[in-house]
């Protein structure tokens, strides 16, 4: 089982990381073009007063209801007629998971700080520890097991279930509440009281190479980074190069992947999407710097709206694109709530690039392909580009 992050990961992020942070939901693209009311994005709950679920989504929903109503579990009812949909990015969250995934996407969570996974033999491991976090503070290291959780043994359970036991899910536990953690390393055991915090998810971090270069690492697209993408980009050292590191980037809200974009661009087409054939537009700012010579980092793991910004900045002509193949996630998502209150998040249309390059399957091809020291490839670029 692969890693997952005790934040913000749901269960269906084992399947190609993150896959249904394309759009967040359709909501959140109609909002940026203003086809669909309220400023950034709205919750399932919303859906109803929006639009009115069709096809796949009452077939998911009634596969539930018929499920509750027999007394049987109306989320592996819904997963069912997912998969019998043949949707190959539909998924079914509880009530829980869906709500874990908005605070990801809203950029803070609370939490105590850790990162694990799954162990083949059934153990927690701590993966890593984030720094002046709840766990970091207590001294919980990389490599250390937990054990139990308020008394109750981890071992064996889903990384999913360990989340929602550190978050205190099932109470609404907030910032401040206690959680009792059994912990071992080595020999060692031992019991610790963490207090939950309220803590930011860092999707953007930024740093100046030697040579005045300015590297921008964007992990996902949650509440307010492409604003700290613009800022970033504001506070860069005047006619420096800006490197966007989009590698490993699985995607998140499209709202901030086009405001990203606007830090680049003077206006003009991000991307167009359908949703149930319904053709909308999504336009940057006319503001952006776009004369600083810039490369973007893509990877296998570059997916969704890291990839529609991709496309964006490759077909304007705007930077050169290095790496690898990205993963080819283009597909728009809606979320509906089910009758137990869990969502269902189908496929109901497909976005493209400006020139009409469609992402879904395909990916994004680098115009310099490059798996090892891409970094350095990057900065080749950029002098040849004009940066000193």
């Amino acid at each position: 089982m692969s890693g997952r992050d005790l934040f913000c990961q749901p269960r269906r992020f084992g399947r190609g990381a993150a896959l249904t942070l394309v759009f967040a939901s359709v909501l959140v693209a109609g909002a940026a073009t203003g086809s669909l009311p309220g400023p950034d994005r709205k919750t399932p709950a919303d859906v109803a007063g929006s639009a009115a679920p069709a096809g796949r989504h009452v077939d998911v929903a009634e596969a539930a209801a018929e499920a509750m109503a027999a007394g049987k579990s109306p989320v592996e009812a819904a997963e069912r007629a997912v998969s019998r949909s043949g949707d190959r990015w539909g998924a079914v969250y509880s009530q829980g998971e869906y709500k874990e995934f908005e605070e990801a996407l809203d950029g803070e969570y609370t939490g105590v700080g850790l990162w694990a996974r799954r162990e083949r033999d059934g153990r927690i491991e701590v993966t890593r520890v984030r720094a002046g976090s709840p766990a970091a503070v207590a001294g919980i290291r990389s490599g250390d097991l937990v054990r139990s959780i308020d008394g109750r043994k981890v071992d064996g359970r889903p990384v999913t279930e360990v989340v929602s036991l550190l978050r205190g899910d099932a109470t609404d536990a907030d910032a401040g509440t206690a959680v009792e953690v059994g912990m071992e390393r080595g020999t060692h055991a031992w019991d610790l009281t963490l207090r939950r915090a309220r803590l930011s998810t860092d999707s953007v971090t930024v740093r100046e190479l030697a040579d005045g270069v300015t590297v921008i690492k964007i992990a996902s697209f949650t509440k307010g980074s492409g604003d700290a993408v613009r800022e970033a980009v504001r506070q860069a050292p005047a006619a420096a190069g800006v490197v966007l590191d989009l590698r490993g980037n699985s995607g998140g809200l499209v709202t901030e992947a086009v405001t990203a974009a606007s830090a680049f661009l003077g206006g003009g087409l991000v991307a167009t999407y359908d949703v149930d054939g319904d053709q909308r537009a999504l336009h940057a700012e006319p503001d952006g710097d776009t004369a600083r010579p810039l490369v973007a980092l893509v990877d296998g793991g570059t997916m969704s709206a890291a990839e529609l910004l991709t496309g964006a900045l490759q077909d304007r002509g705007r930077a050169v694109v290095v790496g690898t193949r990205t993963f080819g996630k283009g597909s728009v998502q809606m979320p509906s709530r089910l009758p137990d209150g869990s969502v269902a998040e189908l496929t109901v249309g497909h976005y493209r690039t400006p020139s009409g390059r469609t992402v879904d399957g395909r990916g994004i091809t680098p115009d310099l392909e490059a798996d090892q020291q891409v970094l350095e490839r990057a900065e080749t670029v950029l002098s040849g580009l004009g940066d000193s």
